[in-house]
């Protein structure tokens, strides 16, 4: 009865420790006496005890965040520049056998190439072409995680962080440039009034009854704008034809 009891135990533990059951997105590479025999899964995966030994490698992306670093730009600016990246894991046997911790690597390598280039870039560049920045980060990562077996798929500066004193002049910048375009607005609004009413005075003075017609235009917006009494001058172009008209019939009789 004890012998039969023993012989399940065993047979527990050998299952236990023989079977492991892989996600979807999981790859096992499998190591036999110490000798690579290749990545397997997903699913069900049978070893065999005390001979094979299993790391188990993520194949989903990763987004891993690079600390802030102490960066000085090529016209000698000191800013703090971080990053995110994101890569995932291609060949997994590459990602064990090539690279001690792939994930600490990839790190390392993510703050050192994030401040070589954007130490080779001046500070408007950093500001202005992210992209390009991001990019050129990418592509270099890329190309030294390839014979890991990783791909880095993108790259992204999140934050640059400027000194005081360079944010104070960088505001003052702004804030003379938001006054320069005010002022050119202004000017450009002064000669196209300029030029409008130059035109104006030229048809009044080709045609003078414009003008008295548009002082009575004046004069009728006043009045119904206003309540109280207004008193106007009334010019004597305005009513020299009634006159004329009035001396030319006494004339007649």
């Amino acid at each position: 009865m004890y012998t039969l009891i023993t012989i399940l135990v065993l047979i527990v533990l050998f299952l236990a420790s023989a079977i492991r059951v892989l996600a979807e997105y999981e790859r096992g590479v499998i190591f036999r006496l110490g000798r690579i025999i290749g990545a397997k899964g997903p699913g069900l995966i049978i070893l065999i005890p005390v001979i094979d030994r299993m790391v188990k490698i993520s194949l989903r992306l990763i987004a891993l965040d690079v600390p802030p670093q102490d960066v000085i730009t090529r016209d000698n600016v000191s800013v703090k520049v971080n990053a995110v990246i994101y890569f995932r894991v291609m060949e997994p046997v590459k990602a064990v056998i090539e690279v001690e911790n792939y994930l600490y690597a990839t790190s390392q390598l993510a703050q050192t190439t994030l401040r070589s280039v954007c130490g080779e870039a001046e500070l408007d560049e950093l500001l202005s072409e992210r992209e390009k920045i991001n990019m050129k980060l990418q592509d270099i990562l890329d190309k030294h995680t390839d014979p890991w077996g990783i791909k880095v798929t993108t790259v992204e500066i999140k934050h640059i962080d400027l000194p005081q004193e360079m944010q104070r002049a960088m505001a003052k910048q702004a804030e003379a440039e938001r006054e320069r375009r005010s002022k050119i607005i202004n000017a450009e609004g002064e000669y196209q009034a300029a030029n409008k009413l130059a035109e104006a005075a030229a048809i009044i003075e080709k045609y003078p009854v414009a003008l008295q017609l548009r002082y009575l235009q004046t004069l009728r917006e006043i009045a119904s704008e206003n309540n109280s009494v207004t008193v106007f001058p009334i010019p004597v172009d305005l009513i020299t034809p009634f006159l004329r008209s009035l001396t030319e019939k006494k004339e007649n009789k």
